[in-house]
């Protein structure tokens, strides 16, 4: 019984918290611009998600290590620095980009401008983050977050062509704007694999004292929680496609477009549903994130870390999390466009993966860390493809993106 409440707080926790500014803003780029053709990059990027999430749970239960503090031991700190920096400045990129979501989701419920909402809201996670225990960011949090799951209810509730959503999982050429279709292909690929979503399962394992007999319930949240997770991109990807291109948005490049996807369905309630998404996903992520950035630091560093610690007890952990949401809230309070800093954050994700994924499955792949639970072909096979694949097209696709936008 236990086990099963952890599965279901588990896949809760998933789904709550899987969709976060960059889900939502690129699967509603994508589906306004190419309709139902990049349903299939949701798709895959789901897929490695929950490859890698599986891995991150496996390998904590069963080597009582995190990711950062294998990646170390294993390769040395002059290695495993090139993988911290990297992870360190995106997730910084990915934290403002929360900050900036929830704080355009204070502006259309005040009308006050987004750029004053950022440091009340930073300051409003760093007292969590102060104050709060592990359980409740985890699951607290993201419990809310299943109010994301409104927009999986439109998508039905519009009836779309369930044969053309069929085959925009399938891969296929761009009928116009190939520069753009494959810049978005990698910004959603991005947004479904960044490392804090892997990074972060591997250190709640450790913090909930995970152990071999919790591998069953580790493969159960990461396959129902992710492609759950995974459904409620589709489905923002599906009321996009049906509802802002008839309403000739072909292009979103303003939040304050985005509120129109639910409008059709919910009338007036579909803004507040909005707004709530919009505010609960992206505070719930923001919390991850800079909570990441401590986890990621410390156990770099080999400091002590915990969220369930008194902050007078690691201090330098408490320190990361506190100049990590500070140092975020500036560029949103200096008017810097959330949506744009969204975009692009997820592609240079993409673009950094090999960094910390490629070490990573050497460690599992490592019998001194995982012994008979190391990975299979197939994972092995699907991980590398699609980090390539990513790695390839964010090379390729954001000079061109920076070029055309001079």
């Amino acid at each position: 019984m236990k086990k099963l409440v952890e599965i279901s707080l588990g896949v809760v926790t998933s789904v709550g918290g899987f969709l976060e500014v960059g889900s939502m803003a690129t699967a509603a780029q994508a589906g306004a611009t190419f309709g139902f053709q990049l349903i299939w990059a949701v798709v895959l990027g789901t897929i490695c998600i929950i490859f890698l999430v599986e891995m991150a749970g496996r390998f904590a239960a069963v080597s009582h290590h995190t990711i950062c503090d294998g990646i170390r031991e294993r390769f040395g700190f002059n290695v495993f620095v090139w993988p911290l920096l990297a992870t360190l400045l995106l997730s910084l990129m990915v934290l403002s980009a929360e900050i900036g979501g929830v704080a355009i989701a204070l502006e259309f419920a005040t009308g006050i401008g987004f750029r004053w909402w950022a440091l009340p809201v930073a300051i409003l996670a760093w007292l969590l983050l102060w104050k709060g225990t592990f359980g409740f960011i985890e699951k607290g949090v993201s419990i809310l977050g299943l109010v994301t799951l409104c927009f999986v209810v439109a998508a039905v509730m519009l009836k779309p062509d369930w044969t053309a959503v069929a085959a925009g999982a399938v891969p296929s050429l761009p009928a116009h704007d190939a520069a753009n279709y494959w810049f978005m292909a990698v910004s959603i690929l991005g947004a479904s694999i960044s490392p804090y979503l892997f990074m972060f399962y591997s250190s709640g394992a450790i913090e909930d004292q995970w152990d071999k007999s919790y591998l069953g319930a580790n493969r159960a949240i990461a396959g129902l929680g992710m492609t759950f997770g995974g459904t409620i991109s589709v489905g923002v990807l599906i009321v996009a496609a049906l509802v802002l291109a008839t309403q000739g948005i072909n292009q979103v490049d303003d939040y304050h477009q985005m509120p129109l996807m639910l409008i059709p369905v919910f009338g007036f309630w579909g803004f507040v549903l909005f707004i709530a998404s919009l505010a609960v996903a992206c505070f719930g992520a923001a919390l991850e994130v800079g909570l990441q950035q401590a986890y990621l630091v410390a156990q770099g560093f080999g400091w002590t870390w915990g969220e369930d610690r008194k902050p007078r007890d690691n201090p330098g952990f408490s320190a990361v999390y506190t100049v990590s949401l500070f140092l975020a809230a500036i560029p949103i309070m200096l008017g810097l466009d959330p949506l744009r800093l969204t975009i692009f954050s997820m592609a240079l994700t993409a673009a950094s993966l090999p960094l910390t994924v490629v070490p990573f499955l050497f460690l599992l792949n490592d019998k001194r860390y995982v012994g008979e639970h190391r990975n299979g072909i197939l994972s092995n096979a699907a991980v590398i493809f699609i980090i390539a694949l990513g790695f390839v097209l964010a090379v390729v696709t954001i000079p061109l993106q920076i070029l055309g936008g001079t």
